[in-house]
């Protein structure tokens, strides 16, 4: 490290267990130059621009009643009017460097425009630094090549992963990471690896208010939910925008297996997609209850609070029942009044009323349709082995005039580390297990009629897959 750059690195305390804030000052000597005629200040700063301060954060223009120099505020003017001055290279830290490494040419200008030239302390303090230099300040130091700043936001918390070894620092990281970031106000960091069968992780609030019931914005939606209760995963909101935009339309019923809160079901239903919705999760569906209501959708969207495999075998007749409790088939929808009608246009002086558009109804309809379009099964861990029981999901039918739905079913699909796999091999992967869990083969389930997306990286060798596919008539109707 440069001895420049040496004087932008906070005070270093490696003992330090408990943040103290007071710690982190640090004094920079520099030279200020003070115009009587403040356009100079910029002439000077592009003419000189070598030998001007240039340091991320810090102004190189500073009001110059905000110095402190030995004690009292010398540079402060007398008629209350707070003039400014330019900070001089910190490689001119005092006057005698002055003469030495300014150049005739500056040194000319500041003659000429009657510049003076005074010392200046510059203090860094806590609030000055990012949150990687403070942690870099007091972990120790066999620990600095991976400084635990990154995290996960979800509303107000910020959630952690930190390893093993800098557990007895989570207080410590905690806090750093509230102080950094505006918006969080509770940091939380995952106690273990071990999940419940709801896929909620033990966590330790590290820092903050302790509050975990979160407001979560995403696409378009509102999400309420208690963090510590309930499977939530803000790195998906781009697989949950891609199938509800390039799949789900509106009109169309769609069933979401594992539907958590509601991040594909909601926005399903604000498209006007009807959705039934089902999670395991006690809280889970107690959230989607509520974020239903808090979203409007409850004309769309019907929870259902069961085991994913009963859901799947039943969902047919939840979407008969549907049909059967509504009125004629059909669901009727309040529609968004456009209050454009009758506004007043102006031109010139002249003031004329718009031309009338034909008032618009308050309700709409939509029809249900009496076939199910779309199945969507995000439980990476699990998904698959729920595959089964779409065999024989029509078995019940009289006739086979049925459109076969989509499954949309998410899954990881882990190898080692030894081993180096192209994507068409993770593939053929996940279209064997895929075939092993529906009991077929294929011919009845052939791969080229499979879309695969890969929706993120949960480690290098820990991929996560959408696989898209028509269930086939033969296995749907099979008795």
């Amino acid at each position: 490290m440069s001895t420049a750059a040496h004087k932008y690195v906070p005070p270093i305390n490696r003992r330090m267990t408990q943040l103290d804030r007071s710690f982190f000052v640090s004094k920079i000597p520099l030279c200020v130059v003070q115009f009587p005629d403040p356009k100079n200040i910029s002439i000077f700063s592009k003419q000189f621009k070598d030998y001007i301060l240039r340091v991320p954060r810090i102004p190189h223009v500073i009001k110059l009643s905000e110095n402190v120099k030995n004690g009292d505020k010398t540079l402060a003017c007398d008629n209350g009017i707070v003039k400014k001055g330019v900070l001089l290279t910190d490689g001119i830290a005092n006057m005698n460097d002055l003469d030495e490494k300014l150049p005739i040419e500056a040194k000319n200008f500041l003659k000429e425009t009657n510049a003076t030239v005074e010392p200046y302390e510059y203090v860094l303090d806590y609030d000055y630094w990012q949150a990687e230099d403070i942690l870099r300040a007091v972990l120790p130091e066999e620990y600095l090549e991976e400084i635990p700043t990154g995290f996960t936001v979800t509303g107000h918390i910020a959630h952690l992963n930190l390893r093993k070894e800098f557990k007895p620092f989570d207080s410590l990281i905690g806090q750093v990471i509230l102080d950094k970031n505006n918006k969080i106000t509770c940091v939380v960091d995952k106690v273990s690896s071990i999940a419940t069968k709801f896929r909620t992780f033990p966590m330790k609030i590290i820092a903050g208010d302790g509050n975990l019931i979160v407001e979560q914005k995403e696409s378009n939606c509102t999400f309420k939910f208690d963090f510590s209760k309930v499977y939530w995963n803000s790195r998906l909101h781009t697989e949950h925008d891609r199938l509800v935009t390039q799949y789900f339309k509106p009109g169309e019923v769609v069933c979401d297996v594992f539907a958590g809160v509601g991040p594909f079901a909601i926005p399903a239903g604000k498209k006007e997609s009807i959705v039934i919705a089902n999670d395991l999760n006690p809280e889970s569906f107690k959230y989607l209850q509520d974020n239903i209501l808090l979203n409007k959708v409850d004309s769309m969207v019907k929870p259902y609070n069961l085991d994913g495999a009963e859901f799947i075998k039943k969902s047919p007749k939840f979407l008969k029942q549907l049909i059967a409790d509504s009125t004629d088939g059909k669901i009727k929808l309040r529609v968004k009044r456009n209050n454009s009608n009758n506004r007043k246009k102006h031109k010139g002086n002249e003031t004329e009323k718009a031309v009338s558009k034909p008032v618009q109804p308050e309700f709409k309809e939509v029809v249900i349709p009496n076939e199910i379009s779309h199945f969507v099964m995000n439980l990476p861990d699990s998904a698959i082995d729920f595959l089964g029981n779409f065999v024989g999901l029509y078995s019940e039918e009289a006739t086979r005039n049925k459109k076969m739905p989509w499954i949309h079913v998410h899954c990881f699909e882990k190898y080692g580390n030894d081993e180096d796999l192209t994507m068409e091999e993770l593939h053929g992967r996940v279209y064997q297990r895929i075939l092993k869990s529906m009991n077929t083969d294929d011919i009845t389930l052939p791969i080229d009629g499979m879309a695969f997306h890969l929706v993120r990286k949960v480690s290098p060798t820990k991929p996560m897959f959408c696989v898209s596919y028509k269930l086939p008539v033969e296995l749907a109707y099979k008795k």
